[in-house]
Parts: C-alpha cells; sequence; structure tokens
C-alpha cells in the first residue's frame, strides 16, 4: 500500500486524501448514529415490551384473583356449607335437594365471571355441577384431574391445571382447569371443587394488550410446557432460553434462535401462580429494520459526497499544482548546478513561503559552499600539522641520534628494533593517505612512537597499553590521535620529575561511542584552562598538541565528539577523546 502510494502523482494522492477523508467521516458519523440509533431503539422496545408484558400480567392475574374470588363466594354460601355438612355426616339422601339448591349459586358465580366454562363438585357422596352442563361418560375418579390429584399426595391447597380438552363435560372445549380444596370447619377428604376456565376468554385477553409491531406473547410453566393447549410454545422450544430465565420472576435477555434469527425476550411471573410466565419476543431484525434503512441512506450519501470529493479534488489539485510544477522546474536547474535561480510569485499563501524558503536554501547552500572549502583547507592544515608533529626535527634527531650511538656501542638488536619502529611509525602516520585508520593501528601506531621515546630516554618513563577487544581494533578513528597526547605527557608531563613517569593508554566502548584515554603521572596542567582553550573561551594557546587534536575532532566529528581533561598536579592527569563509533567520514 505505502509502495503504491508512493509511486502516485501529487494529484491522485490528493484524490485519494479527500475520498478516504469523506468515507471515513461519514462512516465514522453513520456509524455511530446507527449504532446508538439501534441501542436506543432496542432500550425502549426492551422497556415497552416490559411495560406491556407487566400490564398484561397484571390483567391476567387480576382475571385469575376473580375467579378464585367468585370460586371462595361460592364456597362461603350456606347451600355449599350445607352440601358439606351432609359430606361429612356421609348423608347421601339430600343429594338433590343440595344439587337443586346448588344451582343458583353456579348460576350467579357464571354470570360474574363468564370466563368460568363449568364448575364441578366431586364429593363422596355424589358430584355437584350445574344442570344446565351436561356431564360427559367420564366419572371424575378415571380423568386426568384426578390423577393429578392423586399424584400430589395431598400437598396441596390449590392446582392449577394447563390448558387441556375438558373431559368432565361433554362440551370438550379447550380449557385450564383449577381445583380447590374446599373452605370447610374441617378437612374433608376426597372432596374437591374443579373450575373449567375457559381458555379462549384468557388468549383474547393477552391478546387485547399487545401493542402494534412484531410482539408476541405466550404463557408457558417453568418447566417450558405451553399452559395455552392452542398455543406453541417459542420457537423450537429450545431448553437453553428457559434455563435463563431460571427461577427469576421478571426480566429480559436477547435470545439467538435458529430459525428467526436474534430475538429480544421479555418475561414476567403470575402473580397467582408464579410457576407460570408470560413471555414476551419480538424478532430483532425486524424492530431494527428502520436502522437498516437508514444504513442504506448513508452509503448512498456517501456515494454522492464522494463523487464531489473527487471533482473537487480534481480541481483543487490543479489550483495547487502549478506554483509547484513552477518551484519543481526550478529544482531541476538547480539540480544541473544552476544555483542562481530563484522562486517569485505575487502571492503571499504556503506554497509562496516553500518559494522563499527554497530561495534561503540557494543561498545558504552557497554559503555552505563556502564554508566547506574553507574547512577543508583546514582540515588539510591540520593533517600537515599532524604529519609535521610526527617528523619533528627535535624527535628525529634524537631517534637518528639514539640510533647511532647504539650502533656504536655494537647493541645491535636495540639498533633493529628503533629503525623497525621508526619505519612503522611513519607507515602508519601516512595510512596511505587516508584520513581514517582503525582502532589496531592508532595503538600500533602510538606503540611504536614510545617504544622510539624510551629508547631515547630510558629513565624517564615506562609506558602501558591496556587490553583492548579484539572486536574493537576494526572500529574506524581519525589517524594520529594519541601520538600528540602521549608526547605532550613526555615532554611536558615528565619534564624535572623527581621519579619514574608512567602512561597508560586505554580504549572501551558504550552507547554507541567509543573512549580513548592516555593517563600519566607528571606534573600536570591547569585543566580548567586548557580546557576553555579548547573551547574557545580563552585565545592564548597553552598547549598545541592539545589544541591540533581538538580542532581535528571537531573538523570530523563536530559536536558529537569531545576531549576531557582531568588533573590532579604530581599525582595523575588524564586526556579523554570521546568519538562516535560507526561514523561514516568523507575521505
Amino acid at each position: 500500500m505505502k509502495r503504491l502510494l508512493r509511486k502516485m502523482s501529487l494529484k491522485k494522492r490528493l484524490w485519494v486524501s479527500f475520498v478516504f477523508l469523506t468515507v471515513v467521516c461519514i462512516s465514522v458519523t453513520g456509524t455511530y448514529v446507527s449504532v446508538f440509533f439501534s441501542r436506543e431503539m432496542e432500550s425502549q422496545a426492551t422497556k415497552s415490551s416490559q411495560d406491556t408484558l407487566n400490564k398484561t400480567a397484571q390483567v391476567f392475574d387480576e382475571r385469575l384473583r376473580n375467579i378464585v374470588v367468585s370460586i371462595s363466594t361460592l364456597m362461603m354460601g350456606e347451600p355449599f356449607q350445607d352440601t358439606m355438612r351432609d359430606v361429612q355426616s356421609n348423608n347421601s339422601q339430600e343429594y338433590f335437594k343440595r344439587l337443586s339448591q346448588l344451582q343458583t349459586s353456579f348460576a350467579q358465580m357464571m354470570i360474574a365471571e363468564q370466563s368460568i366454562d363449568s364448575v364441578l363438585v366431586h364429593t363422596p357422596i355424589g358430584d355437584f355441577y350445574p344442570t344446565e352442563s351436561r356431564r360427559s361418560k367420564v366419572d371424575f375418579t378415571d380423568s386426568s384431574l384426578n390423577a393429578l390429584i392423586l399424584g400430589t399426595q395431598n400437598r396441596w391447597s390449590t392446582i392449577w391445571v394447563r390448558g387441556h380438552a375438558e373431559e368432565l363435560f361433554s362440551r370438550g372445549n379447550p380449557v385450564i382447569s383449577l381445583i380447590i380444596k374446599p373452605l370447610f370447619d374441617m378437612s374433608l377428604p376426597g372432596v374437591y371443587v374443579v373450575v373449567n376456565i375457559r381458555e379462549d376468554l384468557l388468549q383474547e385477553l393477552i391478546q387485547a394488550h399487545l401493542q402494534e409491531g412484531s410482539l408476541r406473547q405466550l404463557v408457558v410453566d417453568r418447566d417450558s410446557r405451553a399452559v395455552f393447549s392452542s398455543a406453541p410454545v417459542m420457537p423450537e422450544n429450545d431448553m437453553k432460553l428457559y434455563e435463563r430465565i431460571g427461577s427469576s420472576e421478571r426480566g429480559h435477555f436477547e435470545y439467538e434462535s435458529k430459525s428467526s434469527g436474534s430475538n429480544l425476550v421479555n418475561y414476567s411471573a403470575l402473580g397467582m401462580n408464579s410457576d407460570w410466565m408470560l413471555i414476551g419476543y419480538q424478532s430483532k431484525s425486524k424492530l431494527l429494520a428502520p436502522v437498516q434503512h437508514m444504513r442504506w441512506t448513508i452509503l448512498t450519501i456517501m456515494g454522492v459526497c464522494v463523487v464531489l470529493a473527487l471533482v473537487m479534488s480534481s480541481m483543487l489539485s490543479e489550483l495547487l499544482l502549478k506554483p509547484l510544477f513552477k518551484l519543481r522546474n526550478l529544482m531541476f536547474k538547480v539540480e544541473q548546478n544552476h544555483l542562481d535561480v530563484r522562486f517569485e510569485s505575487v502571492f503571499e499563501d504556503e506554497i509562496s513561503q516553500v518559494g522563499h524558503k527554497f530561495n534561503r536554501m540557494l543561498e545558504q547552500i552557497g554559503e555552505l559552499i563556502g564554508e566547506v572549502k574553507a574547512s577543508e583547507r583546514e582540515k588539510r592544515k591540520s593533517e600537515i600539522k599532524a604529519l609535521q608533529a610526527q617528523i619533528d626535527p627535535h624527535f628525529l634527531y634524537n631517534t637518528l641520534n639514539t640510533i647511532y650511538w647504539k650502533s656504536e656501542m655494537e647493541e645491535q638488536q636495540a639498533v633493529s628494533r628503533m629503525i623497525v619502529s621508526l619505519s612503522q611509525l611513519f607507515r602508519l602516520g601516512l595510512n596511505n593517505g587516508r584520513e581514517i585508520t582503525t582502532l589496531g593501528q592508532e595503538l600500533e601506531h602510538v606503540a611504536q612512537y614510545l617504544n622510539l621515546q624510551a629508547m631515547c630516554y630510558p629513565d624517564l618513563f615506562q609506558y602501558e597499553i591496556h587490553s583492548v577487544d579484539e572486536k574493537l581494533k576494526d572500529i574506524p578513528v581519525l589517524k594520529i590521535l594519541l601520538q600528540p597526547l602521549v608526547e605532550n605527557s613526555i615532554l611536558h608531563g615528565f619534564q624535572e620529575l623527581p621519579h619514574m613517569g608512567r602512561i597508560r593508554i586505554e580504549a572501551a566502548a558504550a552507547d554507541g561511542l567509543l573512549t580513548l584515554t592516555v593517563t600519566d603521572n607528571g606534573i600536570g596542567m591547569d585543566a580548567d584552562r586548557v580546557q576553555n582553550m579548547l573551547n574557545g573561551l580563552e585565545t592564548e594557546r597553552t598547549s598545541y598538541a592539545l589544541s591540533n587534536v581538538g580542532s581535528r575532532l571537531s573538523l570530523y566529528y563536530g559536536y558529537k565528539a569531545s576531549m576531557k581533561l582531568e588533573s590532579v598536579p604530581g599525582v595523575q592527569t588524564s586526556v579523554k577523546l570521546i568519538i562516535p563509533i560507526q561514523e561514516v567520514m568523507n575521505e
């Protein structure tokens, strides 16, 4: 991608930038609006569904409560209580009389609560029911309701039976049954009041409280079975859905169905029967359909904006590139060494400012060319001075004189070593005309110089070159850096010294810097004054050797190199040269 952008022209990059900026801005804005709007819709839909569900549960509970109240009123009436006394005394002779007396109470109850389909009071002396309702051939003891009662082992007072076909009467309508033990002074075994409630009226009650939309409601028990026999359970009847409900009373969550996709589910337990749950669910995709429409609208707007961005970027690039092309043509001329060209413009915009900076850059280039030429001249002068220093007539005279007298004294081995050292000194110093040598060769060069001086002044000093890691010996350094420092120690540090002088040379590398240290125990120097001289704070030169090395470091390495001086007169004087490692040098 980066390579492709680099190969593009500026005009195409402007096109890409405008289009990219437009797409990103609209995408971020559209995504934020879409996500915020969808979350807000989902939150509002969940809240609205929960409110609707709670209201439906309240109405549903109220209807069931009214049915219970109607039955309780029936059981507290005198006809029902007289019947229970007959049951208590096992008096079956008054059966038809009691059946006739209960008809009025049955009629009043069914008029007061029209959702009651039928009523049956089962007793050991006979069954009591509205005579207008024709009984079926199924006896209560053979019905599924009686089997359910026997299965509870009398640990109950009220049983709600989910939807089933009515089997005690001949109607056969889907009903929900309520089984209650009678209200009497004492417990009467085998006496049950069965109330069959019309399932269709309860379903209409739930549907009547649904708002317009995709919300669907159903009643299930905690075993995920539908309470209404004619109503299906939730799609796929996935047990994981009901596991999420668990024993909680109400709440909401998002449920993923294999067939219908993602659904928003609300649920609430019924107050009259906490084992029954009213569940409402709606398709999330249908709920968020307006959001999908909004996304397509955003994509359309994005497409229009992309086209406008292409047109505007083309016009803008034409306006911007004209002065840039002019500046580019001037740069081509500069590339051909025409440094006298200048950019001119009547505008004061950013491109004109760049053009004026270009003019200033050309002026600075001319000045830098002059400075470079002057610097090169200074480098050559410094090189000549360094070479002159190593072939100083006094040093050469002492060396040759020592060689002569040693030859007169027939010290042939010493003469041979001095001649070899002198030859090596000149060879390493000249370095085939190159300014850069290696640390190993520089240490060898100063070793040959020290060897010659030690033989010329045998009782003046001793020297030691600390062992250097082989990896450091290949580091490139400027030549003839150490020889002027040790020469300074011999000529100035050890004069009038009452004891043997010592010179120690060390090299170390850390953090990309090479440190060369020359230490002696000579008479010392005023380190602060010499340091000020090297930094240009004093005009009077006190050490030409140090000044020569400092100026050469500055010319070749710039601010990255430095020289540090420390001196305790008569104890220790050290000079540290700090130069960058792997610095690329121009020959």
